[in-house]
């Protein structure tokens, strides 16, 4: 007997949270996230966006053993932004199986439709300030951190549930070296004429961190917010995520364009957790997990580029050239191998095109999908 029901969240979160693990337990791309971390994301009280949004999770189960979940997805602040009714589906796992995947779909359209939403898009986890997008194309290697990953059979199970496409992601391969020197050999004259302009390339300030992530966070709101989905963050969301990236960022890779005390643009670059994660069993920090932890960060070769923005008035002014290029140059000093560029949109050509400059190529597309409810 197949059933799909709402969770005891005191009793059933942690099935929730491990179900990719027995999923994918025999898949060599599958990285497992910590457990610590899903479930502080995932609990009322413990992450920010539950402030202002509301989250229903829900298990599929066939003969008492759980096949699939789902989170339906009320996100107040996006559809307060956007002047929208749109409901999110995120978390999704499933067994390959049709009818349970439509079981889950139906469940949080019904959750959604009685919460007032009149679509429902994903998979996000839970904006577009989150984990999202369904990998559609590059199955051959594992994803980067902060990216998703699934089987191949999730795409066409999602369409024959009457989803379609909405939009694709783009993730960029650049590997150390093919990538073209162009942007670190201009980077002295970019830069120079940058400074005419009382423009500046220069790396955060740890010594005032919080002064200067509260300057990105609306730089970080201001250049996307026309992209597609875009929901602003919030000063405690943005807040929480920093707080986390502190712990494992180079400020060699957060970089700050500054004109005259004034944050126009930012790049930010993480290391690959990912290559450590995948070989911590079941996301478990302990008992083992967290030594892996501590003594692989010095061995990781790949950096994700996860934030490049510029303000609208500064953009096509070398600004972003000089980002990359910087990055570049200090990736070589780190003995970082190669970065994955993600993710971009589609149609974002601006951004697309100067990372193609620099000899990336498109190696994994993660799609968004909707459906009218």
């Amino acid at each position: 007997m197949k059933e799909v029901r709402p969770i005891d969240f005191r009793k059933e979160l942690k099935l929730f949270i491990d179900f990719p693990h027995e999923l994918y337990k025999d898949d060599p791309n599958y990285v497992p996230e910590l457990y610590i971390a899903q479930r502080d994301l995932l609990t009322p009280g413990k992450h920010p966006f539950h402030d202002h949004s509301k989250v229903q999770l829900f298990l599929a189960f066939e003969n008492g053993k759980v096949t699939g979940r789902i989170a339906a997805i009320l996100n107040n602040n996006h559809n307060a932004f956007n002047n929208s009714s749109d409901g999110f589906f995120g978390f999704f796992d499933c067994v390959n199986d049709q009818e349970t995947v439509e079981l889950l779909i139906g469940a949080a359209e019904k959750w959604l439709k009685e919460h007032g939403a009149t679509t429902i898009i994903g998979p996000m986890n839970f904006s577009t300030n989150e984990t999202l997008g369904l990998l559609i194309e590059g199955f051959d290697t594992p994803p980067v951190v902060m990216m998703p990953y699934n089987a191949p059979y999730y795409l066409e199970l999602l369409e024959n549930a009457g989803l379609k496409k909405k939009t694709d992601l783009l993730a960029y391969d650049v590997p150390y070296d093919t990538h073209n020197d162009r942007s670190v050999k201009l980077l002295d004259t970019l830069e120079a004429r940058l400074k005419r302009s009382n423009i500046v390339i220069r790396t955060i300030n740890m010594k005032n961190f919080w002064e200067d992530a509260a300057k990105a966070r609306d730089v970080y709101n201001q250049a996307w917010s026309e992209n597609t989905g875009f929901v602003p963050m919030t000063e405690k969301e943005f807040h929480h995520m920093a707080k986390d990236l502190k712990m494992i960022l180079n400020p060699d890779f957060c970089l700050i364009a500054e004109q005259e005390g004034k944050f126009i643009g930012f790049a930010l670059g993480i290391p690959d957790l990912n290559q450590i994660l995948i070989k911590i069993r079941r996301g478990r920090l302990l008992p083992f997990g967290l030594f892996k932890l501590l003594t692989g960060m010095k061995k990781i070769d790949r950096l994700r580029v996860l934030i490049l923005g510029v303000v609208e008035g500064h953009r096509k002014s070398g600004i972003e050239a000089c980002l990359y290029g910087r990055i570049i140059k200090n990736a070589r000093r780190h003995n970082i191998k190669g970065a994955e560029c993600s993710w971009m949109l589609e149609d974002n050509y601006l951004m697309n095109n100067a990372i193609e400059q620099i000899n990336g190529v498109v190696y994994k597309k993660y799609r968004i999908l909707e459906k009218s409810i």
